[in-house]
């Protein structure tokens, strides 16, 4: 089946998470996306967390589909290469630290005039203006500035992260959609026109913060660290089962939280003419709490989830990614793949978001090898023969 970017042409520069993670966004949907990493040592990323062979099984998943090509960018035959390259592509992808293109003669203005049409998408830690543009940036600090970790913990101790890049992956996702919308805008509207999108890592991350802000605003209220639970929305939180595993329950609907009530064996409580909005819940939030854990743990979580399944409130274990591989739901919806690595092994990884109908994404190869794709790239985009790429290697330029 045909894939919805089929014929886009993407370049990506930079390193690690945010920006290569709007690359693999695109290059799973039929993007063809060529990643530039520095001669000899490549992308970071191949180095980091779990090695496999040589190999970090992240990098395996975070470049499948794209090709690797190495290219020199501090050298000027280097950024003579990209300048050419940006010729024949749609969309540029950089998380560099502004300023770092424009040193390399590779800035929007030097690049839209080679090719009026780029969408040159600009990922840093606090975008391309303001006074903080030239502080380094990581999504571990744009969690912070953003105000997530301010509000993730429990009361009485230290903030803490979320145990993945989740302010590296909602940048590269605000990436994406701002690429796809500049597309819109300059084939679809028929512009003929590219832009420039700045996306930084704290603002994807603000974007998230819901009413903080009006209700800072209006009412002086600041949000604070209130671990499992959910403030001003009630019942919702986590509880343990007699088996000792825990249970997430939402029973914050005003008809559900009747439904939950009748499903722990007290219908009173969901007639009590307290609880008969949110916001009347919310001011016996822990009294709630109380009654619903003194259920959950009269019971194992399987009996517990069949309960509140029949009943239809939204109730759900907490997963491991060794529960989560033998989830049949996930395994049903393709998001278990095993990827043939060679002929011996295969790779679990996991399947394609979003689903679509029509144009679907897939998995057509694994992040590659350094530089794999180097020679047929010059070749098919730039007509380089091999005497011209045998010279660019020798002087260190690929």
């Amino acid at each position: 089946m045909a894939q919805s970017l089929e014929g886009v042409k993407v370049l990506e520069l930079g390193s690690l998470i945010a920006g290569p993670f709007a690359g693999r966004l695109m290059a799973e949907f039929g993007a063809d996306v060529i990643k530039v990493e520095p001669p000899e040592k490549g992308d970071p990323l191949r180095d980091w967390r779990h090695i496999y062979k040589g190999t970090s099984l992240w990098w395996k998943l975070q470049s499948r589909n794209k090709k690797s090509i190495t290219v020199n960018l501090k050298s000027e035959e280097g950024q003579e290469i990209i300048q050419s390259l940006v010729k024949e592509c749609d969309i540029l992808v950089e998380n560099f630290r502004p300023g770092t293109m424009e040193k390399w003669n590779l800035g929007y203005e030097t690049l839209s005039a080679i090719n009026p049409g780029l969408v040159m998408v600009r990922v840093s830690g606090y975008g391309q203006t303001g006074p903080y543009r030239d502080k380094t940036g990581f999504g571990s600090v744009g969690e912070s500035i953003g105000g997530l970790r301010y509000i993730t913990g429990f009361p009485d101790r230290p903030p803490v992260r979320v145990g993945v890049s989740l302010g590296d992956s909602l940048a590269a996702m605000y990436s994406v959609i701002g690429a796809m919308m500049a597309l819109y805008h300059r084939d679809v509207q028929g512009t003929g026109k590219g832009q420039m999108i700045d996306v930084s890592l704290y603002e994807s991350v603000f974007s998230l913060m819901e009413g903080a802000l009006p209700e800072f605003d209006k009412l002086g209220a600041i949000r604070k660290r209130t671990g499992s639970s959910l403030p001003g929305i009630a019942p919702s939180n986590t509880y343990q089962c007699r088996d000792g595993k825990y249970i997430v329950i939402g029973g914050n609907g005003d008809a559900i939280f009747k439904r939950l009530m009748e499903s722990i064996s007290r219908p009173e409580l969901g007639e009590d003419e307290r609880f008969q909005s949110n916001s009347g819940r919310a001011a016996y939030a822990d009294y709630l709490d109380e009654v619903i854990e003194n259920w959950t743990k009269t019971v194992d979580l399987e009996t517990a989830l069949h309960v509140l399944d029949e009943k239809g409130v939204p109730a759900g274990p907490i997963y491991s990614i060794q529960d989560i591989v033998n989830d049949p739901h996930y395994l049903s919806r393709g998001m278990i793949e095993d990827f043939q690595m060679n002929e011996k092994e295969s790779l679990k990884i996991p399947g394609v978001v979003p689903k679509m109908s029509e144009t679907p994404g897939g998995t057509k190869w694994l992040g590659p090898d350094l530089g794999q794709h180097t020679a047929e790239v010059l070749e098919n985009w730039l007509a380089y023969d091999d005497k011209k790429i045998s010279q660019l290697k020798e002087l260190g330029i690929i």
